[in-house]
Order: structure tokens, then C-alpha cells, then sequence
């Protein structure tokens, strides 16, 4: 079936419509952010129109009441903000959510599958971009890495993470399409590891190392080979890069301690409702630690130490949950015989997403927050027909 309906075979027009402009989007994720969000918005707006026309009720998976528990709570933080005008602004985030129930509507069969191509592709082609950047470009210091097509490199890091997450996942577990995964995996590990950012490379190494482990713990022997294949070919930028994570010396990991110790004493003057959305980077210099290298930093480089110290700790307890019915449900979905490599696909990006998570704060950066939601929905979407449309919030 292709991903694109026709109004032919009794598609609605506004579907038709709706499901062509999601591909865009998520096909610009990776691409550009402006153009993203304009397709995003489109989307939702011929989403809403195709439910008021079809007379369907908003649908999507369980775990999506939780997000909305959490966006519930950031309008909270907002009201009780150090600074409510900074933090109203920043909260528009939580609008992002909505990736998910019109993924989970307009993505459903085997649209779910092209989609998943479709990210693979764009990532192999940004990965491609970013090495000619650090090959001929120059783009080959920590002044300035490889960053695709987005604005900075943590940003193109994290998406390439995301996307090695998938692609490796239907390399190991999808039994009818790896080679394309197979042929653009090379690609996606040496653009990341271009990027020279550490945060990053252990996303990526949960990510697949956990793969590893669903599939066959036997494959986890690979993983030394590989470790020392890197150490003994990788350019001295790259090893020197790896070491200086394990040097208590090194600036950034010294700023990274005083980081954490400025945020715990925000949490622990605003346990319930934190300074307030993007109010941290307003803040930090009263905060700031003595051994603290950084005159100020617009966020706490870790997930959820800057939710509790921007959001308070209720919101964090939520978020929390939030993964716990992510993977639940997806750990039901491994042992479907269709598209259990989706869901072993969301469970590597959720994984990714928190080791990486400990030391950059991914989830609140859009392109990879809406490429997240985006996975994480996927397997949901897939089990349904394209024809399917229960009333309701889905309890599958």
C-alpha cells in the first residue's frame, strides 16, 4: 500500500491532503525548522478539519494523557514563574504534542513503515551532508562541527541518534527491508561520530547496545570490537574527544558538576512549580556554583534535573510516568508479528533519548522532541488499519 491515499479509492480529499503534508513535515524535520513547523501547522489544521468532517473524535495512545498531564503541569509552573512573560512564551512547546495524535490518526498500516523510510532517507542524506561539512568544509573542531542543516550541532547529534535508533532497529528486527538500513547505517555512525559530541555517542551506544540485547545478548561481544576498531582508525580529534570524557579536569565536565549543583539548589527553593519555563538561564547567576566555568548556561544539561528545577518536581514525577506507559505499552508490541521492529525502533530512541538526556536536554529541543513523539507513536499507528477509527483516547 502506498503511503499517500488516493481520493480514487473513496480517501477522503481532506485525508489525502493531510496525510501528504505530514510526510513533508516529517521530512523537514531534519532539514529545517522553519519549513517544519509550517507543515506542522498545516497538518494540524486539515487533521481538525478531516475529524470535524468525518465526525471522528481525537484519537491516540494511552500514554498520550500522560503528556497532557504534563503539559497541565507546565501551565501550572507558568502561573507561579519567577518571570510569567518568559515562561507563557517558552510554554508554546507543549503545542508539539499534538504531533502525536495526528501521527497516530494519519500514519496508520503500512504508512506508519513508509514513514519510518522516509526518516531513514533524510537522515542518510544529512548524515552525508555532515561529513562533506567536516571533510571539505572544515567543520572539524570543537568551534565548529558538523550540524546538517540545523542551526547547532547538539541539535544535528540528536536527531542523528533518534535516526540510527531506527535504522538499526530495522536492521536487526524488520525481516523484509534491512538493506537500506544496512547501506546507510555507516553513514549515520560516522556523521555522529564527526559531531564530536559525547552526550550524543552515549545516546547513540544505549540506543544500540539495547537493540543488541533484544535481538541476541550474544551480540553485545561485538561491541569491544567495535570500541577498539574506533580507538586504533579514528583521527586523534575523535580518541582525544572520547578520553576527555573520563578527565575530571576537562572544563565542560567540571561545568557540568557545577551545573548539577546550581539546579539542585533551584529545585530545592522551588520544589513544587521551579523557577518557572526558560526562566533557568535567567536565574543561574544567582545560582551559579563557585567551580562553575560557564558565566551563565541557558539550561542545566540533563533532562530531569532542568524539569525539576524549571518545572518542580510534580512535573517531573509526570514525565516520568510518561516514559513508564511509553514502554510499557511498546514491550507489548516486541512480540507482534507486525511491526514489532517499530516498536523495538521507540523503545532504542527512549533509550537514546535518556542516556543522551544525561548530559544535554534533548526533550526540550523542538526538532528532536517532534521527531521523538514521532517514533514513539509509530508502532501504535501501525497497528491499526488506514481505515480504522475508534472514538475516544485508544486503550491499546
Amino acid at each position: 500500500m502506498s503511503f499517500l491515499p488516493d481520493a480514487d479509492d473513496g480517501t477522503p480529499k481532506l485525508e489525502v491532503a493531510a496525510v501528504t503534508t505530514l510526510l513533508g513535515f516529517v521530512a523537514a524535520l531534519q532539514i529545517s525548522i522553519a519549513a517544519s513547523g509550517i507543515l506542522l501547522t498545516i497538518t494540524l489544521g486539515l487533521w481538525v478539519a478531516l475529524l470535524t468532517t468525518q465526525r471522528e473524535r481525537p484519537t491516540a495512545p494511552p500514554f498520550f494523557l500522560a503528556l497532557l498531564a504534563y503539559a497541565a503541569f507546565t501551565m501550572v509552573s507558568v502561573a507561579f514563574s519567577l518571570d510569567p512573560g518568559i515562561s507563557l512564551v517558552d510554554s508554546k512547546e507543549v503545542l508539539l504534542f499534538l504531533v502525536v495524535p495526528v501521527v497516530y490518526r494519519l500514519a496508520r498500516g503500512q504508512r506508519a513503515h513508509t514513514l519510518a523510510t522516509i526518516i531513514i532517507t533524510v537522515g542518510a542524506a544529512s548524515a552525508v551532508f555532515g561529513v562533506v561539512q567536516y571533510g571539505i568544509l572544515e567543520y572539524d573542531n570543537l568551534g565548529q562541527r558538523p550540524r546538517g542543516a540545523m542551526g547547532h550541532y547538539m541539535t544535528y547529534s540528536g536527531l542523528l541518534v533518534l535516526v540510527i535508533a531506527l535504522a538499526g532497529a530495522r536492521l536487526l528486527f524488520d525481516t523484509r527491508e534491512r538493506l537500506w538500513s544496512a547501506l546507510v547505517m555507516p553513514a549515520l555512525l560516522v556523521a555522529l561520530a564527526l559531531t564530536l559530541t559525547r552526550g550524543a555517542w552515549v545516546g547513540a551506544c544505549a540506543a544500540l547496545g539495547l537493540l543488541f540485547v533484544m535481538k541476541d545478548l550474544r551480540l553485545l561481544a561485538v561491541v569491544p570490537v567495535l570500541a577498539a576498531l574506533f580507538i586504533a582508525f579514528a583521527p586523534p580529534a575523535l580518541t582525544d574527544r572520547l578520553y576527555s570524557a573520563f578527565d575530571l579536569q576537562d572544563p565542560t565536565n567540571r561545568d557540568r558538576v557545577a551545573m548539577a549543583r546550581a539546579g539542585f539548589r533551584m529545585v530545592a527553593d522551588h520544589p513544587l512549580t521551579g523557577v518557572g519555563p526558560d526562566v533557568v538561564k535567567e536565574v543561574y547567576p544567582e545560582y551559579r556554583d563557585a567551580g562553575a566555568v560557564q558565566e551563565n548556561n541557558p539550561h542545566l544539561h540533563n533532562v530531569p534535573l532542568h524539569i525539576a528545577a524549571e518545572r518542580g518536581l510534580p512535573a517531573l514525577v509526570v514525565w516520568l510516568g510518561f516514559l513508564v506507559l511509553v514502554l510499557r505499552d511498546l514491550v507489548g508490541r516486541l512480540k507482534a508479528q507486525e511491526g514489532a521492529w517499530l516498536a523495538a525502533a521507540a523503545v532504542a530512541a527512549v533509550a537514546g533519548m535518556l542516556a543522551a538526556g544525561m548530559f544535554e536536554y534533548n526533550f526540550g529541543d523542538s526538532e528532536f522532541l517532534m521527531l521523538f513523539l514521532v517514533l514513539i507513536t509509530l508502532p501504535h499507528a501501525a497497528a491499526h488499519s488506514t481505515r480504522a477509527a475508534t472514538r475516544g483516547i485508544s486503550q491499546d
